[in-house]
């Protein structure tokens, strides 16, 4: 080798070995820009070290880590936010990017296929459809309307507890029953299509299933394995809503005496079948989905935290009990035109979502791009958590946090608003992908826990405990179901019908 191709190998030579250097710099650099957290095992990555209480686990790693901690479950890495600064960056300053939601595989199914308002990507045909949904099927009008479907089931209600009066009952079973009959009300109509289903076990099903963790999520490769079985069983439950909506929708074509008219899904179709609407046949289906299911567990998992914390707290359901004789009156029904004088119970429902917020990591985001949250680089796909349970019980941000004190909300009563306006509280989220079904899960869950109340005392079972313990899941429930024996507030038992 000359002189001159020695040199030109040795130039090109350490060009390379600085281009290497210099790629890899840039790794190192990208790589210590992630977030700090937990090391994991290879391939599995933080997997084995997960407990039962994802919240509480999310907790402790963001005591160690930082309001802002990644963890790798399998081949997926995971973002979790603990603050409300973090926050902040991603329900406002960047809400565009953080805008989709990330639907596991049994999501994906019973969302047809990310077709409905939960899990469908951001972009021109989701903000239709939560504008119909929001603004028409669940405005102010439209809710009003729909009244009268929701008192006669709570009526119901009133008098098959009242039948029980002096005895146990569980209480998660009344609360679930009301609701579950209620939304199915005002979806089907009078005609109510799903009479005769086990839907309560449904339901369950469904939640079960989405909730539970699954190979196919952490190891995207193996999904059509469907190891678990998972995917398998959420078709099955999946065909079963199809049907009973299949059967609603043809009934409604069919009728011509107006049949189903006032139901949210005689309402839906109609603007369907609107020339100028680009709404489809499966996103009305998937938005009927989530009106049964965002409304119910929710709506009926709140009543029985909110009873369980009255019964711990005498003097508050006292209070509470008062402010519905003087707003209401003695032997009067409660309306939801009420609701709004009703500032103490509105402040027990508001501490109660703090202490126990129905979906303690709400529903994960996904950055449609490579982003930054506080100095921190948030890669294109990752899945993103706020613990909502965290910031809520945070001693920095709350005074005495694990208190059940619902004056704390009777001042600035707009600002505690449910809306996520102050970041340190946002039982439902923020932003674009805030809860569409709130005006709706609000009105039920004070309703039927004002009516309740107002008809009835309620005590513990001598020698029963009530337990505060959570059963963590998509929504969070108690692990013990709360029992309490009703009686009757008022003498005149016409009033229980």
């Amino acid at each position: 080798m000359d002189g001159s191709m020695l040199a030109q190998f040795s130039a090109a030579l350490l060009a390379s070995v600085a281009w290497i250097f210099f790629i890899s710099w840039v790794a190192g650099r990208r790589r210590r820009r992630l977030p700090p957290g937990p090391r994991g095992l290879p391939l599995l990555g933080y997997l084995p070290f997960l407990g039962a209480d994802l919240h509480l686990t999310f907790a402790e790693l963001g005591r160690r880590h930082g309001p802002i901690f990644k963890l790798w479950l399998g081949k997926k890495m995971y973002v979790v936010l603990s603050s409300p600064e973090a926050v902040k960056e991603v329900v406002r300053d960047k809400d565009t990017i953080f805008a989709n939601r990330d639907a596991g595989a049994a999501a994906h199914v019973i969302s047809y296929g990310k077709n409905d308002i939960a899990f469908k990507d951001y972009g021109p045909e989701w903000r239709e459809m939560r504008k119909i949904f929001a603004h028409r099927m669940l405005g102010n009008a439209a809710l009003d309307a729909s009244f009268g479907l929701r008192r006669g089931v709570v009526e119901r209600s009133v008098k098959e507890v009242y039948g029980q009066a002096g005895r146990p009952v569980r209480i998660g079973c009344i609360g679930q029953l009301t609701v579950i009959n209620s939304m199915a009300r005002m979806i089907w109509g009078e005609a109510n299509d799903a009479e005769g289903t086990d839907w309560e076990g449904l339901m369950g099903e469904l939640m079960v299933l989405v909730g539970a963790p699954n190979v196919s999520d952490f190891f995207p490769a193996l999904a059509w394995l469907d190891l678990q079985g998972i995917v398998g069983k959420m078709k099955r439950v999946f065909l079963q809503f199809e049907g009973l909506f299949e059967a609603a929708i043809d009934r409604i074509r069919r009728g011509s005496n107006g049949e189903g008219n006032g139901s949210f899904l005689h309402f839906i179709m109609e603007i369907g079948e609107d020339a100028s609407s680009s709404l489809t046949m499966t996103q009305i289906k998937g938005m009927l989905l989530d009106t049964a299911v965002g409304g119910t567990d929710t709506t009926s998992t709140i009543f029985e935290w909110a009873l369980s914390e009255l019964l711990l707290h005498p003097q508050a359901m006292k209070l509470v009990q008062h402010e519905l004789t003087e707003v209401v009156g003695l032997n009067h029904h409660v309306a939801e035109s009420h609701l709004p004088k009703l500032k103490y119970l509105h402040a027990v429902v508001k501490e109660t979502l703090r202490l126990h917020p129905a979906f303690p990591l709400l529903i994960p985001r996904r950055p449609s791009q490579d982003t930054e949250v506080g100095g921190f680089r948030v890669p294109k796909g990752a899945t993103t958590f706020v613990n909502v349970w965290a910031i809520h019980r945070d001693p920095a941000l709350w005074d005495r946090p694990l208190e059940f004190r619902p004056e704390r909300f009777l001042d600035g009563a707009t600002k505690w608003d449910f809306s996520g306006r102050d970041l340190k509280y946002r039982p439902f989220g923020s932003g674009r992908r805030t809860c569409p079904g709130l005006p709706l899960a609000e009105r039920a869950l004070m309703y039927t826990l004002a009516v309740f109340l107002h008809f009835f005392n309620w005590e513990a079972p001598k020698g029963v405990e009530i337990g505060l313990e959570e059963k963590f899941g998509i929504v969070m429930k108690k692990k013990e179901p709360l029992v309490a024996i009703p009686t009757p507030r008022f003498s005149n038992a016409e009033l229980y019908g």
